[in-house]
């Protein structure tokens, strides 16, 4: 796990040790380097997470990674080109931006809460979710849905709840506290790494 100072560090690594693994925390480039699997927290702002991996040197690392890498909440956004929460460039792992989501009549922003998982594409990452499953989010900003896209959610609009190109996947919603969907997902990426 890249210690890169998100909110959720320990939620994620209890997530993981109630699957039997016992997670790595570590800023050290090395270190994260020579990981089997990389996963990359956040529960901050896109700009605040590209501050701490700039300061930490880790930018080209995670760009460079040959293991399977997943992003979670703002971890996940700035794996995109750019993000509009703090007009920053992001690491550019997967094509686009991500936008601000829009309020409108019985649509809060930020984000909070349960909500349902729609399936888009197939993975082993996404095996085992099933349409319709209830995953749970916290964020004002959302990527968009694309052919890298596996499940979506709505609210207010369309936007991807999970992604994944090659090696390099995320998950907008928060595993750690996502019951069973959430569980299922970081099984496979644990297992698979795809």
């Amino acid at each position: 796990m890249v210690d890169a100072g998100g909110a959720n560090l320990g939620a994620v690594r209890q997530a993981l040790q109630r699957l039997g693994v016992e997670p790595v925390l570590s800023a050290d480039a090395a270190a994260i380097a020579g990981a089997d699997r990389v996963i990359l927290p956040g529960v901050s702002t896109a700009a605040v997470v590209m501050q701490a991996l700039r300061r930490l040197d880790l930018v080209g690392v995670l760009r460079g990674l040959q293991a399977p890498l997943l992003g979670v909440c703002a971890g996940m956004q700035v794996l995109f080109e750019h993000s509009e929460e703090g007009d920053v460039d992001c690491l550019g792992l997967l094509p686009g931006r991500v936008r601000r989501l829009q309020p409108a009549p019985g649509v809060r922003v930020p984000h909070m809460g349960w909500n349902r998982l729609h399936r888009l594409g197939a993975s082993a990452l996404s095996e085992g979710i099933d349409e319709g499953d209830w995953a749970y989010f916290v964020h004002s900003y959302a990527a968009p849905v694309d052919g890298h896209c596996l499940l979506a959610c709505d609210h207010g609009r369309r936007f991807a709840a999970v992604v994944q190109r090659g090696r390099v996947a995320g998950a907008q919603f928060h595993p750690e506290r996502s019951s069973r969907a959430g569980e299922r997902l970081l099984r496979n990426f644990i297992e698979t790494g795809t």
